[in-house]
């Protein structure tokens, strides 16, 4: 589910057709605690309803200016980051859930931490970008090209692994460890996200969308 929306409050009176602005996307990948995930810019609630694993936003649309982010989860430290926005400019925020080993002062515990990623320029061909936030260190992703042939692709945590999706329209399939994950619809040349998280069971989901360019007027 992709979810489209912009912040009135801080945009200030400047909208896409009407100022300059700078873009924030997110992505819910904490698969640890309970109730919907927060996501505050400057202390003010993205989307009062919260947000379900998997979720992904459209490009929320900002004032150019640097700002606090905040994601909060029952049972689960929040966790923050900042965000300098910058004209024309979109950055992909994946929080995940990450567990931090027990102290002598303190039992382990899961605290909220924030991946940020700026946008890629592909070029006159179609890319996927592969993001994970799995527990795995590394994962062998598998890509089935035009060809009909499967071609891997190798992606570490917290990294990104990129590949030339060699066709220009239909469905791109991908697997990993014999299972299916969602696959890439691929309609243009251009740049596809492919975030691969955990879900509350341990198992691995991925989530695709395309990375477009937003512009916006000077």
């Amino acid at each position: 589910m992709v979810l489209f929306m912009c912040l009135a409050p801080l945009l200030q009176g400047q909208d896409s057709k009407r100022g300059p602005i700078g873009f924030v996307r997110m992505l819910n990948a904490v698969a640890i605690g309970t109730g919907r995930l927060e996501f505050t810019l400057d202390g003010k609630a993205v989307r009062p309803a919260g947000y379900q694993l998997g979720n992904v936003t459209g490009g929320i649309a900002l004032k150019p200016a640097d700002y606090k982010v905040v994601f909060r989860r029952e049972g689960v430290k929040e966790g923050e980051t900042r965000v300098q926005v910058k004209v024309g400019d979109t950055t992909i925020l994946i929080p995940f859930a990450e567990e931090i080993p027990a102290t002598d002062n303190q039992p382990a515990r899961w605290q909220i931490r924030i991946l940020k990623l700026k946008q890629h320029e592909s070029e006159d061909k179609p890319t996927a970008s592969f993001v994970s936030v799995s527990s795995e260190p590394e994962l062998k992703v598998e890509i089935r090209q035009a060809d009909g042939k499967w071609e891997p692709v190798f992606v570490k945590r917290l990294g990104i692994a990129r590949a030339e999706i060699k066709q220009s329209r239909g469905y791109l399939s991908v697997r990993c460890k014999g299972r299916d994950l969602s696959a890439v619809s691929v309609g243009a040349a251009g740049n596809f996200v492919s975030v691969l998280y955990d879900d509350e069971n341990g198992v691995l989901r991925s989530k695709t969308f395309q990375d477009y360019k937003y512009l916006s007027a000077e």
